[in-house]
């Protein structure tokens, strides 16, 4: 059984604390919050044990479960890798590149287990979705919600299209060509709204758009591709496959639909199927992964270069919207 311990009692920390106590592979040590009030209350509500500081529970545990506020990611995230803890940290991975890098070496020098907290990588929908061969040679991605002061201390690109980002590398496996964005501040200081669009080397296409200033709430993408036409739905947990192949004889599943191009050319048909969806917990399921990858001694679902990855190409988005913004501001 693994010693863990969270840094952070937040809204999220709370929820990674209650779903820690439900898997057998950790054995819940208690958590460290800088604020003592909250610190108080959570500890009164849940009966986990609160620390006194980060080093008293880095020291006590085997596993440290960072979700704490991103600007303090990189300290938390050193003091737990000097002292050989394996690390699970919230996305992003870090405040900036520059504090990035310094973590992936520091994981790989230090040689601990870490993981980054993408988790619409374990949303059922996207699990499900797997069940076809994705190979998306165009993507567009939507992820919209209603203003929440949560997450402001960055970006919408960091706090909200940063999920996408990471899902489109791990379908994508190729080299960021040129990158389009724009995008507006609207409530903070940094941008709420941001759309951008991503060529890769071997010309594979994403569309992303990301608001936390909309009316309604809706993380959806679309996936096309040879022969298939994939939609995901995040928030719902639904998945639509459409599949195409050309026709022999008549058809015989009445749900289909035949399309006759003409020119003599064969019928196709286009069949409908939406694949099962498992029932998990999302979070759960990640830290669960990650309990097996250290008993296993197995690589992480989602490494902390894949974490780097994300977060590099979050901030190339960036620099095209401030681009884009000194543009306007010009006129």
């Amino acid at each position: 059984m693994l010693k863990i311990g969270v840094l952070g009692a937040g809204h999220l920390g709370k929820i990674h604390l209650k779903l820690i106590k439900e898997i057998s592979a950790y054995q819940l040590c208690g958590f460290f919050d800088p604020d003592n009030d909250t610190a108080e209350k959570v500890s009164n509500e849940l009966k986990i044990k609160k620390f006194n500081s980060l080093d008293e529970l880095i020291d006590a545990v085997d596993v440290i479960d960072i979700v704490t506020p991103t600007l303090s990611h990189y300290e938390c995230a050193e003091a737990s890798i000097k002292k050989g803890k394996h690390l699970f940290i919230e996305k992003p991975l870090a405040y900036s590149i520059k504090e990035a890098e310094e973590l992936v070496k520091m994981v790989k020098v230090a040689g601990i287990k870490a993981q980054v907290g993408h988790v619409e990588r374990f949303n059922p929908a996207f699990i499900a979705a797997q069940e076809t061969v994705l190979k998306p040679m165009f993507i567009e991605s939507t992820r919209i919600a209603q203003y929440n002061p949560r997450g402001n201390d960055v970006s919408v690109v960091l706090d909200l299209m940063i999920h996408d980002i990471d899902i489109i590398l791990s379908l994508v496996d190729s080299k960021v060509k040129q990158i389009n964005a724009s995008g507006v501040s609207i409530i903070s200081d940094s941008p709420d709204i941001a759309n951008a669009r991503v060529e890769f080397e071997n010309g594979y296409v994403a569309n992303l758009t990301a608001s936390r200033a909309s009316l309604k709430n809706e993380r959806k993408m679309r996936l096309f591709q040879k022969n298939s036409y994939i939609t995901i739905n995040f928030l719902d947990k639904k998945v639509a496959v459409y599949k195409i192949h050309e026709l022999q004889g008549e058809s015989t599943d009445p749900f289909s639909f035949v399309i006759d191009p003409g020119n003599g050319k064969k019928k196709k048909e286009i069949i409908y199927s939406t694949p099962k969806v498992p029932e998990i917990n999302s979070i759960k399921h990640e830290l669960t992964l990650f309990s097996e990858s250290i008993l296993n001694d197995t690589t992480p679902e989602v490494t902390i270069d894949d974490g780097f990855r994300s977060l590099k190409l979050a901030y190339e988005i960036l620099e095209e919207i401030n681009k884009s913004q000194e543009k306007v501001n010009l006129k």
